[in-house]
């Protein structure tokens, strides 16, 4: 590169990387405009809220226009460079297909990392999946000891959900007695960690030793009946307990498994007892993927648990950058000037960015953060996109470099990951499946514009 291209007409230090002062101006007002809108949103979100499917629409059509961006300016544009350089058809696609993969793969990566630090408080759908993941981990050892009990475990996995609250955790020393004989039984007991003794009545014979997993007191939540043994700890040990009262609500509460319970004599629970032909593991599996919804205690739990957490604002302000900057980056690498802007991608940038934000500050807010910070975390994203827009300028704006086309595609591959990630969710979360129609829309606003811009004058 000659001196003139380094330093420009008007002296040293005026162009960097070939690139005037005054282009960097521009393509970081760009950036700096195109993610503007997350300041409208989030204004929206906290004082003037819009009808919830008006903004999913509003994401829809910028999510459909985002798409049509991407496989004309960055899919099949970027083929073509490519083959003007000399690669086969196959070549070509191989190439900006691998860029997309590997964009693709790293921002969902580091989405998921974000998100369990924190980061899922900017979106509702994002929160509610994380939710639900959270509390099927969390519910797992409850489940794998309830697969435990032959007479939980004919219950339909599905309906064992409410018992996960009702089981309580009790933890005994070693040689103390659990219940004696003779006393009401009140309980459900399986468990945890350790181990029990079944004594006989009056001799105090050892008849059984149970350990983790296993389960005593069946017979107490069907008849209501009295001990005919004693049982105590043989070691420090952790039970987990269904008190009567609590499965005698659930049965009230549903009638199928209240019917199911009430089916079983004592002859069958003995016999099913000695049989093994339900596999615990695969029960404790399917009850697990039966856990479907998040109640509002568990939500608000979990609210405050993220918004507490070593990090969550961090990771909300690196999760609002990761969402940044692909679309800026590329904004930036195909800055030409004013008049040659890719309107596609500033459309769907400009206008997903007002529906996310809202949708974050109410969440953030609804999580406890004061609205100061939430402008705070919003406002990084202004940042990010100035930054990004600019380095996209300086280092991969030369669209003849067989690098730079790569380096774009991979940039479209993370764009398309938060379409389909967090854009698209969220318009269904918000709006339902009517969003379809807007999406459209705003795939074909884009392909026309992409058209015109195409069409020489």
């Amino acid at each position: 590169m000659n001196a003139g291209a380094c330093h420009g007409t008007t002296g040293r230090g005026v162009d960097v990387l070939g690139i005037s002062a005054i282009e960097i101006l521009k393509v970081a007002v760009v950036g700096l405009g195109t993610t503007s809108s997350v300041i409208v949103g989030a204004i929206l979100g906290l004082y003037l809220p819009f009808p919830k499917k008006v903004l999913a629409g509003v994401l829809a059509f910028a999510a459909g226009s985002l798409i049509a961006a991407l496989a004309i300016e960055l899919g099949f544009e970027g083929a073509q460079e490519l083959t003007k350089h000399g690669a086969g058809v196959h070549g070509a696609w191989g190439m900006i297909a691998g860029g997309f993969a590997v964009g693709a793969v790293v921002y969902y990566v580091a989405s998921l990392f974000l998100e369990g630090k924190g980061a899922a408080l900017r979106y509702p759908s994002r929160f509610m999946e994380y939710a639900l993941n959270r509390k099927r981990r969390d519910a797992g050892e409850k489940l794998r000891l309830l697969a435990q009990c032959d007479l939980l475990r004919h219950l339909a996995p599905e309906d064992v959900e409410p018992l996960l609250d009702r089981a309580q955790s009790r933890d005994i020393k070693a040689d103390e007695v659990v219940f004696a004989a003779g006393d009401p039984g009140d309980a459900l007991y399986i468990v945890a960690a350790g181990g029990v003794e079944v004594l006989a009545e009056g001799t105090h014979k050892l008849l059984a030793e149970l350990g983790p997993g296993q389960a005593f007191g069946e017979m107490a939540l069907l008849s209501g009946g009295t001990r005919t043994a004693t049982v105590r700890a043989k070691v420090g040990s952790r039970l987990l307990t269904i008190s009567k009262p609590d499965f005698d609500r659930l049965m009230a509460d549903d009638p199928i498994v209240a019917e199911q319970v009430h089916k079983l004599s004592r002859d069958r629970v003995l016999s099913n007892l000695r049989s093994g032909d339900i596999n615990p593991a695969a029960w404790a599996h399917m009850a697990r993927e039966s856990l479907a919804t998040v109640s509002r205690r568990e939500e608000q739990q979990l609210l405050l648990e993220a918004k507490e957490g070593k990090g969550a604002g961090l990771a909300i302000v690196f999760g609002n950058i990761l969402d940044t900057i692909p679309g800026c980056l590329v904004i930036g690498a195909k800055f030409g000037g004013f008049e040659s802007l890719s309107l596609t991608l500033i459309l769907g940038m400009f206008l997903g960015g007002i529906p996310e934000a809202a949708a974050s500050a109410a969440m953030l807010r609804k999580a406890g953060f004061a609205d100061r910070r939430i402008f705070f975390l919003w406002s990084t994203v202004l940042v990010a996109g100035v930054v990004a827009a600019v380095v996209g300028k300086l280092f991969i704006s030369h669209s003849e470099s067989t690098a730079a086309v790569l380096a774009q595609a991979v940039a479209g591959g993370a764009i398309l990951a938060l379409v389909t990630h967090a854009m698209i969710p969220e318009a269904l979360h918000k709006g339902g499946s009517a969003v379809v129609l807007p999406a459209v829309g705003g795939f074909l606003f884009a392909l026309y514009l992409a058209l015109v811009e195409m069409t020489p004058v």
